[in-house]
């Protein structure tokens, strides 16, 4: 028998049919994947977007108002939860201190600031994950009804792993990586160049575990 006579061995259709579904169901994975990994990267992070930056706070102007994109409302559900409207709250973020380093539970912080023109203000920790610390300490935030200032019209708070001798205190502990939120309520002004004014707090890092 010569070559040409003996018959070609041909993969069965069945075999055929299960490489090209492991194939698709993989490519399939592999779209799902980098559509996750997409959506998080642009709805995670903070509420500031650097769109407006007031020393090392920045904030997003579209958030809260009509102008605000598919992604930017994506980002307010995953990240604001039950963010208002930008008349009713402003929403500041920074997840650095006054040198550019970034926040994290092993560093100790003054945070430090005067009046702020709302009606009322709070600063609240958040960890990396876009949560409140994990800890029982009760003190991921301070406010404005709870800071006692001096003659000159300054308050002070602490951000540590540790409650401070006196004082107020925001609890990092358990952090990581954390970042700061400042809101404001009611504020008299929301348009840029009156946000671009304000004063706003300084976090300066005051030690750090060896």
């Amino acid at each position: 028998m010569t070559d040409s006579a003996i018959p070609s061995r041909q993969p069965r259709p069945r075999l055929r049919r299960r490489g090209a579904l492991r194939r698709y169901l993989a490519a399939t994975l592999v779209g799902l994947a980098a559509g996750v990994a997409s959506a998080a990267s642009v709805t995670g992070g903070t509420m500031g977007d650097g769109s407006l930056v007031v020393g090392r706070w920045s904030t997003d102007l579209a958030i809260g108002g009509p102008a605000a994109s598919p992604w930017v409302r994506a980002r307010v559900a995953r990240v604001g939860l039950l963010a208002l409207s930008r008349e009713e709250t402003v929403y500041f973020d920074r997840t650095t201190d006054e040198e550019g380093e970034p926040l994290r539970d092993a560093c100790r912080y003054r945070l430090a600031g005067g009046a702020l023109p709302a009606r009322w203000w709070s600063v609240t920790i958040y960890g990396a994950d876009q949560m409140l610390p994990r800890n029982p300490d009760d003190a991921a935030s301070v406010d404005a009804t709870r800071l006692a200032t001096d003659a000159a019209g300054t308050w002070t708070a602490t951000v540590s792993t540790a409650r401070p001798a006196a004082g107020a205190w925001i609890s990092s502990r358990g952090a990581g990586t954390f970042s700061l939120t400042l809101r404001l309520y009611n504020a008299p002004r929301v348009d840029a160049a009156a946000l671009r004014a304000l004063a706003l707090p300084t976090v300066r890092r005051t030690g750090c575990a060896l």
